[in-house]
């Protein structure tokens, strides 16, 4: 032993000098977070997680006689999708991630026998408090569900149908723009009634949620028709089946990080139900203007 710092071989200082590092830059994460949060519960949970991590960084240092060098990177991107994402996602996906580190903990315990104290932290109590987080916005996943799945599987239909029946971009956006804006209203309107009816305070929110979700999936679904020539509609309507696919893959993955829920089920299932209606719309499109003869 050398000074206050603890013998241990070079390879065993190598992984604790990066472990040190994680935990370092966690702590400056979660406090960063924590400024933002206004519940006062939350934000009392986000410090309790850096203050862990802090002790733990601490422990390390111990073993690697090196101060902590946390990554500046990872903590302004983490900042970033936290404030994109909602804190209880960030969070989640954080920890995650270290659960990958188990087998590493496996491998110090034998030399560093406090790498089994923190492993335990991190596998546990870290996780039970992630667990007290409530985040406003998670409150309302079954409301975004409904706008965002509505939206997908009426916008994508009706796009795909207007496609052949107009072999037009801008005619099909205009007509998508139409449907979908009307379309919002309808539905975050018939959200708020439903809420009333069922006696739940937050109807007006929880229609709002659904009509955001409804709005921002019709904005991405109609772009590609907007932005490719009048005459490339297949280009336009492979495009928009694309950015289907993105936004169902990009939903899912987000309630499966922060509600911790399976992805590949729904993702699956959402993406069956959305290329399908696309299919058979795309048909009924291609038989109207052949049995009808209209030509736009």
């Amino acid at each position: 032993m050398m000074g206050d710092t603890i013998a241990i071989s070079e390879q065993t200082r190598r992984l604790i000098c990066k472990m040190q590092s994680n935990e370092a830059t966690e702590y400056f994460i979660y406090n960063a977070i924590a400024k933002r949060v206004k519940d006062e519960k939350n934000r009392e949970t986000l410090q309790r997680i850096a203050a862990e991590e802090k002790a733990h960084a601490a422990i390390w240092q111990k073993y690697s006689g090196t101060q902590a060098r946390p990554k500046k990177g990872k903590v302004l991107w983490m900042r970033f999708v936290a404030l994109l994402m909602g804190y209880t996602f960030a969070i989640k996906l954080m920890e995650s991630g270290e659960d990958l580190a188990a087998g590493e903990y496996e491998k110090l315990i034998q030399e560093v026998p406090e790498a089994e104290k923190i492993m335990a932290d991190e596998q546990r109590h870290e996780q039970e408090l992630v667990e007290l987080l409530d985040e406003e916005r998670l409150q309302y996943v079954g409301a975004m569900v409904l706008g965002l799945n509505d939206a997908l599987v009426e916008l994508t239909g009706t796009l795909a149908g207007l496609t052949f029946a107009m072999q037009n971009t801008r005619l099909v956006a205009l007509s998508g723009l139409i449907t979908g804006v009307s379309a919002t209203l309808s539905m975050a309107s018939s959200e708020y009634l439903s809420a009333k009816n069922d006696g739940r305070n937050n109807a007006l929110k929880s229609s709002v949620y659904t009509g955001i979700a409804y709005l921002i999936t019709v904005a991405l679904l109609v772009l590609p028709y907007l932005l490719f020539p009048s005459s490339a509609y297949l280009a336009a309507l492979g495009t928009m089946i694309l950015v289907v696919v993105f936004i169902i893959a990009f939903f899912n993955y987000y309630i499966a990080v922060a509600k911790s829920q399976p992805f590949k089920r729904r993702f699956l299932e959402m993406a069956a139900i959305s290329l399908s209606v696309a299919v058979i719309s795309f048909v009924i499109g291609l038989l109207v203007k052949h049995f009808l003869g209209i030509d736009i």
